[in-house]
């Protein structure tokens, strides 16, 4: 790797800030009523408009622009003709892919207003993954991102995914590392300034154990408790880090 990398810091930014604006989009127009396939139009016509691709669309076969797991779906829901009701939580989880490059970002919508512990399981898990990207620099074990999360989130009770992991991204959609949610301070890889990669926890209110639905991309809790993840790309310089996907509205 160069050690100079303002280049593909510069063109993921460029990706991710198409994809965290395409959440903004369904932020706008989320609530009671719409399906799931509404929150996929938008997505794919957003990241159209500003001339990108929707990097999920045909990936391995998935057959949408964006996942929306809701409830105890922990991720890869696909959208369909499923209307959210008042009470629903949901995930939305956009990439989009700009001149070679991908953005990689999810986030928590609440339908209506949600249960006490619906609310207490958002809030776990954004800052699980607001405490462990704090964490990283040049240096950092891949461990310690884990430990941060699991710490924080079983402290109040959750449990962390174990079937599912962040992921380095660039030119690439997926590829090493393999960044997990959970671990020990102190092992694992050391990470490198330049290496771009995302923070993804996914944090269930009862048993961390998934399943694997029958259209074998739908991942669901095992106990049907609900599910919550948030993710941000993220690149790592010699002193932090910079986040690429974040939210540039005012709403």
């Amino acid at each position: 790797m160069i050690n100079d990398y303002t280049e593909s810091f510069e063109k993921t930014k460029i990706a991710g800030s198409i994809a965290a604006g395409a959440l903004d989009e369904v932020n706008k127009i989320i609530k009671p009523g719409i399906s799931t396939d509404q929150i996929d139009k938008i997505c794919y016509e957003y990241i159209n408009d500003h001339k990108a691709y929707s990097a999920p669309l045909y990936y391995r076969g998935f057959p949408k622009s964006c996942c929306t797991s809701t409830n105890h779906v922990v991720c890869h829901g696909i959208p369909s003709d499923k209307i959210l009701k008042d009470g629903d939580i949901i995930n939305v989880d956009v990439t989009a892919f700009k001149e070679g490059w991908h953005g990689d970002t999810s986030r928590m919508f609440k339908i209506g207003e949600v249960s006490i512990k619906a609310e207490k399981l958002i809030s776990a898990t954004y800052e699980s993954m607001m405490k462990a990207i704090e964490i990283v620099k040049d240096g950092t074990h891949l461990g310690d991102i884990g430990s941060t999360i699991q710490s924080h989130v079983e402290a109040q009770g959750f449990s962390v995914v174990q079937d599912f992991c962040g992921h380095g991204i660039g030119q690439t959609f997926h590829k090493e590392p393999n960044v997990l949610h959970y671990g020990k301070k102190g092992t694992g890889e050391k990470i490198t300034a330049g290496m771009i990669f995302t923070i993804e926890p996914m944090i269930n209110i009862g048993n961390y154990e998934t399943k694997l639905l029958k259209d074998g991309w739908t991942a669901v809790t095992k106990d049907k408790s609900l599910s919550a993840q948030f993710e941000h790309t993220i690149g790592v310089t010699k002193d932090g880090y910079e986040i690429f996907t974040q939210s540039t509205s005012k709403n």
